[in-house]
């Protein structure tokens, strides 16, 4: 008789670790992504090979922010992802002359880049307004860290808040450059 009640027991035990790990996994899976950073466009916050952990539940809890690292669809190819930076949220003026971008009429600082970019320097190149081009509801501006190798909202255009499908928010791998990705720009005085 004792056998029984020990399998039966061992059994009830086995049955709640799977179902909890089924559980954990489940959660995690839906909730969490890791993502492998393919290319150099986010230089240099970013490099070749690192790898990040994304929140994929992020932005069903609040919109997208100035600065958040997003995963999106390449507006080109559906089957492809770019990490690049939000700059422009919806309603905002975007307005980028001499390498220098503006949001409604002040500029942006923004301590991530660590170099002066060269190519692609104004945008829009001629503006509606004055002070820059508008973006859409529901939309973003969004730009790579290394501008001068970025394939972004300058050449692509906006992307919607469907495209983007999480935000970044830690690097883990390589291990000596693991950190919180929670550089943020501001606005000039």
């Amino acid at each position: 008789m004792r056998p029984f009640v020990l399998s039966k027991v061992f059994l009830r035990d086995l049955v709640q670790v799977v179902v909890l790990a089924l559980g954990i996994y489940l959660v995690a899976s839906f909730s969490i992504q890791t993502v492998h950073v393919v290319g150099y466009s986010m230089v240099p916050t970013l490099a070749n090979n690192d790898l990040l952990v994304a929140s994929k539940i992020d932005y069903r809890l609040h919109a997208p922010e100035r600065g958040d690292i997003v995963i999106l669809q390449n507006p080109g190819q559906a089957s492809e992802d770019f990490i690049k930076r939000v700059i422009g949220l919806p309603g905002d003026h975007v307005l980028i002359r001499d390498a220098r971008v503006f949001i409604n009429g002040s500029q942006l600082m923004e301590p991530y880049l660590n170099r002066p970019w060269t190519l692609t320097r104004d945008w829009p190149v001629n503006p509606s307004q004055p002070d820059g081009e508008i973006v859409p509801a529901g939309s973003y501006f969004v730009l790579g860290d290394n501008r001068d190798h970025s394939s972004d909202s300058r050449f692509f255009g906006y992307v919607s808040l469907s495209q983007i499908q999480g935000k970044a928010f830690v690097r883990f791998w390589p291990l000596t450059t693991a950190q919180l990705l929670n550089a943020r720009p501001y606005f000039a005085h």
